[in-house]
């Protein structure tokens, strides 16, 4: 029987390639699947000697590879990604709010507002609906994994909790 492995961070199956065997990374939110709440102290020297060894032979075998074409757009990646890090980052801090994405925990950065309009849900409980149509969301995206996410905004919610709030 097949041992079933979970990524700790997003909670999803992964399924290893028995040729490729396992893999540093979940495939699907990309985190780091090793060291989830763990912390390394150094106890045993000769394994962090070979393994940073075995480190300098990998930076050793693609540097030699960097020349190939193909690595030219992972590496150009990898360079917008760290160069984009310091404007996510500005960007969370100035928003009002900053939802965490629900798959892989990163904060998200406003997109921007949308106008719904509905046929609104009368209620049998209230005789009235949740909430009066139109009225505006706010959508994030995560700048990790591209997941998007809807809420309503703060006026749609005050308008929800007076529409909720019996009257005296």
């Amino acid at each position: 029987m097949e041992e079933q492995n979970i990524c700790p961070w997003c909670y999803t199956e992964i399924v290893w390639d028995e040729e490729i065997g396992p893999e540093k990374h979940c495939p699907h939110c990309e985190n780091e699947l090793s060291g989830y709440r763990t912390m390394q102290i150094g106890i045993d020297r000769d394994e962090d000697d070979r393994e940073e060894e075995w480190e300098e032979k990998e930076e050793a075998q693609q540097d030699e590879s960097y020349n190939d074409d193909s690595n030219e757009g992972f590496r150009q990646m990898n360079v917008s990604w760290l160069a984009a890090e310091q404007t996510i980052r500005q960007i969370t801090d100035s928003q009002d709010e900053a939802p965490e994405c629900p798959t892989c925990r990163e904060y998200m950065l406003e997109a921007g507002k949308q106008s719904v309009t509905l046929q609104p849900t009368v209620h049998a409980a209230t005789g009235k609906p949740v909430i009066q149509s139109p009225f505006e969301t706010v959508t994030y995206i995560c700048p990790s994994c591209f997941q998007t996410s809807t809420v309503l905004s703060q006026e749609a919610r005050d308008q929800m909790l007076a529409l909720l709030t019996p009257k005296e």
